[in-house]
């Protein structure tokens, strides 16, 4: 029998809860927004549970499991939480340090890093993204495929052993 996997499995989702508690809160509209996208995935009911249990009680991102992550999924948690940050009109200290830490967790590089945080406020600008309500989490994974793979095609055409301008 062949297992249907969601796009992004629940530790995504417990990830971007972590970042959401970053500045000591999680609001209801961000908490909201975590979970209904994680529902429109397919998650697992059991895994939403554990998935609104960590939008209400803070949770660390060093207490999640992100090993088995591919490159798009860490790419989408670190464009996600810049959007998490930003969404109550500033970016504390304490945000930037616990971004920098999920930069640092999910082993990605500073460019990868700016390209993730323009996306997702390109998005942002684009789908009233400043309320969670309306923010368009799916049009993130997109663009996040579509760059890597144009950062991959230039890659290849390159032929030089150099690193593509892109997200990888």
């Amino acid at each position: 029998m062949t297992e249907t996997r969601a796009s992004y499995g629940r530790d995504v989702w417990m990830a971007l809860a972590a970042i959401g508690w970053a500045d000591g809160k999680l609001d209801a509209e961000e908490a909201d927004a975590i979970v209904r996208t994680a529902l429109d995935e397919g998650i697992d009911i059991d895994e939403i549970a554990d998935i609104e249990e960590a939008t209400k009680n803070p949770i660390d991102i060093g207490d999640i499991d992100l090993s088995k992550l591919t490159k798009e999924d860490r790419l989408f948690i670190f464009a996600v939480a810049c959007w998490l940050a930003r969404i109550d009109g500033e970016v504390t200290e304490g945000e930037r340090a616990a971004l920098t830490k999920l930069g640092e967790t999910l082993k990605v590089p500073a460019k990868p890093q700016q390209h993730a945080e323009h996306i997702a406020w390109e998005v942002a600008q684009s789908s009233d993204g400043l309320r969670p309500a309306f923010y368009n989490l799916p049009k993130i994974k997109e663009l996040i495929r579509e760059r890597l793979a144009e950062a991959k095609r230039l890659k290849e055409a390159s032929k030089s052993g150099g690193e593509a301008d892109g997200m990888e």
